[in-house]
């Protein structure tokens, strides 16, 4: 008798700690739901300066600095959430980020999939070209065309870049693909291209840093793309106060001095 007694006591001690378990967890549960929704998730891939990218430990850039200050216009704390930059529309869709805010253009494939804010700064696709003299700095598009033949172009893989180059220069030489700009770089400096297609921004920034290896900037944009911010289609209260934001962030010409902070664009 005593014997069945000790094991029901032990069975109610199992099960209590069992119920106090679960209990814990709920709460667990409850308190991380609740820090979400007091955080701004931002979906960034930071491989792509002066917009987005590390400084040692820290994710810095143009974006960093407007998702910081959409975040405290929010209310929230902001947390940037690193994907790769063929994940992040999935998650953005799968509800693992609130917003993209990684140098994306606008593009009517994407607005198919997701909302964009208003545009926060006009870009295009722009040349880096590396020693060989192939091009002169104010050549275009059509010296391009011309010369496509016997060029070997840089690509980032899935940007706007990678399209325009596979539609409009099919004759060239060879289009190779890459996953980061540092990537394409390596191969412009040991002549494995010719030249490296990407946003004008990164372009500005990598010639100004590689400028004793010889690398210029062709000055002249191959496309107008505009840069904006994706949100889900239905989070029309996020998208609303986003936009908000950049207005109210225009009209006090702080949208301005942010940018020439991080892109000095040269005469």
């Amino acid at each position: 008798m005593l014997g069945n007694k000790k094991t029901i006591i032990s069975m109610l001690i199992v099960i209590f700690s069992f119920l106090c378990f679960l209990a814990g967890c709920e709460s667990l549960n409850k308190s991380e739901t609740k820090d979400d929704e007091n955080s701004l998730r931002i979906g960034v891939s930071p491989t792509y300066a002066p917009l987005i990218y590390r400084q040692g430990d820290d994710i810095v850039g143009l974006e960093a600095d407007l998702g910081i200050a959409l975040a405290k216009y929010l209310g929230k704390s902001v947390q940037f959430v690193t994907l790769d930059w063929g994940d992040q529309i999935p998650a953005l869709l799968d509800k693992k980020i609130d917003i993209i805010m990684s140098g994306m253009s606008i593009t009517r494939p994407r607005e198919y999939e997701i909302a964009f804010t208003i545009p926060y700064f006009r870009t295009g696709q722009m040349a880096l070209l590396g020693t060989r003299e192939i091009l002169v700095r104010q050549s275009g598009y059509h010296t391009l065309l011309a010369q496509s033949a016997g060029l070997n172009f840089g690509v980032i893989r899935d940007t706007t870049g990678e399209a325009f180059v596979k539609k409009n220069f099919r004759r060239a030489k060879g289009i190779i693909s890459y996953s980061t700009s540092e990537q394409a770089v390596r191969a412009l400096k040991w002549n494995k291209i010719d030249l490296f297609i990407y946003d004008s921004p990164n372009i500005f920034f990598l010639a100004a840093k590689h400028e004793s290896d010889g690398f210029k900037p062709l000055l002249s944009l191959l496309t107008e793309e505009y840069l904006a911010w994706g949100v889900r289609k239905n989070d029309a209260v996020l998208l609303e106060s986003a936009n908000n934001f950049l207005i109210e962030l225009e009209k006090s010409g702080k949208l301005d001095t942010i940018v020439k902070r991080w892109i000095p664009i040269p005469d």
